[in-house]
């Protein structure tokens, strides 16, 4: 797969990435530091991203609206680059069968001392 890793979050995903085998890329590395969503969005699907974000509400809104995507990755909590990594692993460990995430979106979120990955189609089927 290839990843397009947000502003939001460290540049450090890039290489949890390609440690799991994937392409991996920010967005500042792009060129594409302080766009406005919108404008990241053909881009994304063009290029055939699947997009990791912390930024759920404009990103689920911007997805629904596309027919055809290659996933969209949410990591729900605002949290330090070190935890960023461990909860962007967990999802990549979760993938590891080659699932890929076509219309898919994986959200993880931090329950007491637990991560919790969600995984539901989008737009909705």
């Amino acid at each position: 797969m290839k990843f397009l890793i947000d502003e939001c979050l460290h540049t450090s995903l890039v290489a949890v990435a390609q440690d799991n085998g994937h392409d991996g890329f920010h967005v500042n590395w792009l060129g594409l530091s302080g766009e406005k969503d919108w404008d990241l969005m053909p881009r994304i699907v063009a290029e055939d991203y699947t997009f990791v974000t912390n930024n759920a509400r404009d990103f689920r809104k911007l997805y629904c609206n596309e027919e055809i995507h290659a996933g969209l990755v949410i990591i729900v909590p605002q949290v330090v680059p070190a935890l960023q990594r461990d909860l962007f692993t967990l999802i990549l460990e979760e993938m590891a069968g080659g699932d890929e995430l076509l219309n898919e979106v994986i959200e993880v979120s931090i329950e007491g001392d637990e991560a919790v990955l969600t995984r539901y189609s989008l737009p909705a089927s």
